[in-house]
């Protein structure tokens, strides 16, 4: 190559932090356009946003998310550096919409909406009360003020007896609202609301079995199943799970303590995503609360994100 020339490429790359190893990221790349001249008088430049295919001696090729893949000789570069990933369509639903699909998990509870809110009680608990069951999804507009809101929220509780819990968005204009009110946080009710692709999350499971068949019941007021795993007549493991559209929940999966780093979780959950695969759903959801690390490391490894993290808030009295 003539001195000229590599002097030209040179300055032009002296911008940017790109290479072979930027090949299977998302990057953004800056070109001079050849023959053109930009608004200044200079050479006309643009960008192209894509996914980096190959990356050789003399050229790149990045390839948008529509459209064919551009071929961009190093020459041209200009600047550029890598760019975090695009965030999936399961990642850009807001904290409502994605709690939303958790009515799901508990058809038969009690509901009155509220705005964007839905206040929730079972009528017939049985053993201990369920916060997510028995609380008011407190996400969003609930379409009169903060104030009236919450003591609308305390009505509907005083009125069968209940404590009133709030689930808020950790953070939010209504968490901030209502522990200035004098609402208090409920010990061990922190948790994430995370997701993950169902197809991931099953292949990271590597299609494991329990040990035991386990059963898989489909129960009438779905679609729900929940999986058991029975010894000598007794539950020893199990979990649920609920369709909602094209998201899976996931709940309530364990095991006695001395079942467990045997597989039977990931197991398990092989067994729930399969089903819901098997109906339609893409996504997979689950709660899981902050300080169960080896949850979250579990889950972590099959793929799961923190969408959002939740809170649960008592309100003064009855």
């Amino acid at each position: 190559m003539p001195p000229s020339s590599q002097a030209h490429r040179n300055e032009h790359q002296a911008g940017h932090t790109l290479g072979p190893h930027v090949v299977g990221q998302r990057v953004v790349v800056r070109r001079v356009v050849p023959g053109e001249t930009g608004p200044s008088g200079g050479p006309a430049m643009t960008d192209v946003l894509g996914t980096c295919l190959r990356w050789s001696d003399d050229e790149c090729v990045v390839q948008p998310e529509t459209g064919e893949p551009v071929t961009i000789p190093l020459a041209l570069v200009v600047s550029g550096k890598p760019v975090p990933p695009r965030p999936s369509v399961r990642h850009r639903v807001d904290a409502r919409e994605a709690e939303g699909h958790a009515l799901a998990m508990w058809p038969h509870v009690e509901t009155e909406a509220l705005g964007d809110w839905v206040m929730r009680t079972d009528p017939a608990p049985v053993g201990r009360l369920l916060k997510r069951a028995n609380s008011c999804l407190a996400i969003g507009d609930p379409g009169v003020s903060l104030d009236d809101a919450a003591a609308r929220v305390r009505a509907f509780y005083a009125d069968r007896d209940r404590d009133a819990l709030a689930q808020v968005e950790a953070g939010s204009e209504v968490d901030t609202h209502l522990d200035v009110a004098g609402w208090t946080e409920v010990e061990g009710g922190a948790s994430y609301f995370q997701v993950a692709s169902l197809a991931r999350a099953l292949r990271a499971c590597g299609g494991r079995e329990p040990a035991e068949a386990a059963e898989l019941v489909e129960l009438e007021d779905g679609p729900r199943v929940e999986l058991r795993l029975v010894r000598s007549g007794e539950v020893v493991a199990g979990g649920r799970a609920a369709l909602d559209g094209d998201w899976l929940g996931v709940h309530a999966l364990g095991m006695e303590p001395r079942l467990r780093r045997r597989g039977l979780a990931t197991a398990m959950m092989a067994r729930l995503l399969d089903w819901g695969g098997a109906q339609g759903a893409t996504t997979t959801w689950l709660h899981v609360e902050v300080d169960n690390e080896p949850a979250l490391a579990l889950y972590a490894g099959m793929g799961f994100r923190t969408h959002h993290r939740l809170r649960y808030l008592r309100a003064a009295g009855r």
